[in-house]
């Protein structure tokens, strides 16, 4: 029984551990920001619909 106090804490302070390392790793890889949109060239529209090649 001399195990089992150690045994635990250590269990515990494992998990601890474990789910700050997740929380610190998906708050560093997650996607926050919008990615800025290209609008392409007003000139090279007809009637505000882009042209995509000839066809």
């Amino acid at each position: 029984m001399k195990f089992a106090v150690p045994g635990i804490a250590s269990a515990v302070a494992g998990a601890v551990l474990g789910a700050v390392a997740v929380f610190v790793i998906t708050a560093a890889v997650q996607q926050n920001s919008r990615p800025d949109l290209d609008r392409g060239d007003p000139d090279s529209s007809l009637l505000n619909n882009v042209e995509y090649g000839a066809r």
